[in-house]
């Protein structure tokens, strides 16, 4: 039997009061792996921050892993971002800190406490994306692509149900963006975790094949059909 990760229906995507995307209906199954494209200023930023609560669902209903986006409240939110690994692409790793106060910070903020539970987990994250020896670097001391699966590793600290990955290739070099693309889809094989990815990156699709849904004319096209230059 599937189970929904995401679930949207009828719903309307407003920023400052003015609609971005109308009449949104997607389904995300678990373990499914899904590519979100569409220019610049189409609505992907708005519907991945409905997504994660951080614009409010006004009209149509909206369950994000269990939760009713409808009715978050600022004390209700932390408890669906717990269930949320998000990836950035300009990794927003702490520059003050090595890697493994990096993710330790980050375990200590969504709730954690003892102290060997949180080295257990780091070093399995850390084992997860194979940078298990780079726990003592600090950023500026890895690549963009090591600093990218350390933003990955991040992602995985509360073993989430999804994972919304933004551009997550945008500022690598064609090799490392392969590499990044393997460990996303062994990640959304293996431990059944659904992942949604923004990009522009259309080589990257054509290469690592999988539904694609587009933000276009204020509306959000399901298995989209993308031309690849």
């Amino acid at each position: 039997m599937s189970e929904s990760i995401i679930s949207l229906k009828n719903v309307n995507i407003y920023q400052s009061n003015s609609i971005v995307l109308s009449n949104v209906n997607i389904t995300v199954e678990k373990g499914e792996f899904v590519y979100l494209v569409g220019k610049t200023g189409t609505g992907k930023s708005s519907l991945l921050k409905t997504l994660y609560g951080d614009l409010e669902l006004m009209q149509g209903e909206g369950w994000v892993v269990g939760h009713n986006l409808k009715n978050l409240t600022w004390k209700t939110v932390p408890f669906l971002r717990r269930n949320l690994g998000v990836v950035f692409q300009d990794f927003q790793l702490l520059t003050d800190r090595n890697v493994y106060e990096n993710l330790k910070f980050v375990l200590k903020a969504t709730g954690w406490k003892d102290n060997q539970l949180m080295d257990d987990r780091i070093n399995d994250v850390l084992d997860k994306v194979n940078l298990k020896s780079k726990k003592t670097k600090m950023p500026f001391e890895l690549s963009g692509g090591e600093q990218q699966r350390i933003d990955i590793a991040r992602a995985l600290l509360n073993s989430p149900k999804l994972i919304l990955a933004d551009e997550p290739t945008g500022n690598l070099d064609p090799e490392t963006s392969d590499e990044i693309m393997q460990l996303l889809f062994h990640i959304c094989r293996d431990f059944k975790t659904s992942i949604i990815m923004a990009t522009h990156d259309y080589m990257v699709i054509n290469k690592f094949p999988a539904r694609t849904i587009k933000t276009e004319n204020g509306q959000v096209l399901d298995n989209a059909s993308i031309k690849v230059h």
